[in-house]
């Protein structure tokens, strides 16, 4: 909201509108209330990487030594201390195109060269039945977004093993996001590719985060995770915690532990409320004329297609915002990569009076092409 002029209504960021939990502020003014703000240990509070693992077990059956898990400030950057750890100059990675630009970013960062696989639905799932096709000698890793943003798929445990194949069959590394994994949908299960196979996970380097499920994006908590001491070190020495140029902060530390153990039931109701905001915004979306939406598994994000306006993604974003005052993701190769064209991110995780209106707008923004 404070990025854009006032009267626009921005259903862009995948962040939400709502005060977080009373728990988490309880916890950190009780903190702030001490009075000390003192440096923490490189590696994160124990208690923390304790909280985390259990978590990991209970809420996705993910079996995760507590030595092993590396606090850091957001998942974002752990999406860039996986790839500055893995890759170097001259070495590709696979990145789903369309997918979050932070993928191709983290790769670039690292000096190395992102080869984009086409994200194309087949009846409802993720096809990646040629995905083997783009992998090169100079292929080293491959970027899984799992719950996908912004298709909102979730990948079947089939498609899981396929990609442990690959990565056993062409040495590859594999970077799992699984920021979204608590963002799913009822009827839909979440498969995490670390419980596919536990003797299978010594190329899988995961990150999660705290500010799909629990609002704390302004905090920059999230964690690297990885199942090899030796792997984990060179993690570590990526990170840059152990000169503190690095690291997370006390203040999201204790946020943190707050989610994890008190507040999953904020978690469980939002996702209700984001059930009945998705299905509002699905309906309305494909009662619109050249418009098509289809019905995310999870995430509060949908990915209309917009491709029978004639308008580019860039061009349908422009009018909105200019003609209506409605502030929506274009489908670019900026944000998503070239198979983005022809379509619109739309975030829900608002009131429904905000989507409401929001979608009204869009409405309004149609009827004036």
């Amino acid at each position: 909201w404070a990025e854009v002029a006032e009267g626009v209504i921005p259903l862009t960021a995948a962040d939400s509108d709502f005060p977080v939990a009373p728990e988490i502020r309880e916890d950190l003014i009780d903190y702030i209330n001490g009075g000390y703000f003192s440096y923490t240990p490189k590696l994160g509070f124990l208690e923390f990487r304790e909280d985390i693992s259990r978590a990991l077990y209970q809420r996705k059956g993910e079996r995760v030594d507590p030595s092993l898990i590396l606090p850091i400030d957001s998942a974002a950057r752990g999406m860039y201390i996986i790839a500055q750890t893995v890759l170097k100059p001259g070495d590709e990675a696979l990145v789903f195109d369309p997918v979050d630009y932070l993928f191709k970013q983290s790769v670039l960062s690292a000096g190395a060269t992102p080869v984009l696989f086409p994200s194309i639905m087949k009846d409802g799932y993720m096809d990646l039945s040629k995905i083997e096709e783009y992998i090169t000698p100079r292929t080293k890793m491959i970027c899984l977004c799992n719950p996908h943003n912004p298709l909102g798929k979730l990948y079947t445990r089939e498609d899981l093993e396929l990609l442990l194949d690959l990565a056993d069959q062409h040495d590859l590394w594999i970077m799992n996001d699984e920021i979204w994994a608590d963002i799913v949908f009822p009827g839909k299960t979440f498969h995490s590719i670390v419980t596919v196979g536990e003797n299978r996970n010594q190329r899988v380097l995961s990150v999660m985060g705290f500010s799909k499920s629990f609002g704390l994006a302004g905090l920059r908590a999230g964690a690297i995770y990885c199942h090899d001491k030796e792997v984990f070190d060179k993690l570590v020495e990526k990170s840059d915690v152990m000169t503190t140029a690095g690291g997370i902060t006390s203040l999201s530390q204790i946020a943190g532990m707050a989610c994890l153990n008190k507040c999953y039931y904020w978690v469980d109701a939002f996702i209700k409320h984001l059930t009945a905001n998705r299905d509002y915004a699905i309906e309305r979306l494909n009662s619109f004329k050249n418009i098509s939406c289809h019905n995310p598994d999870a995430t509060f994000v949908l990915f209309p297609d917009i491709s029978a306006t004639g308008l580019t993604s860039e061009q349908f974003a422009d009018h909105m915002m200019n003609e209506v005052k409605l502030a929506i993701v274009p489908g670019t190769d900026k944000f998503f990569g070239p198979g983005a064209e022809g379509h619109v991110r739309i975030c829900f995780s608002t009131s429904f009076e905000i989507l409401k209106e929001g979608l009204d707008r869009f409405e309004a923004g149609l009827s004036r092409l």
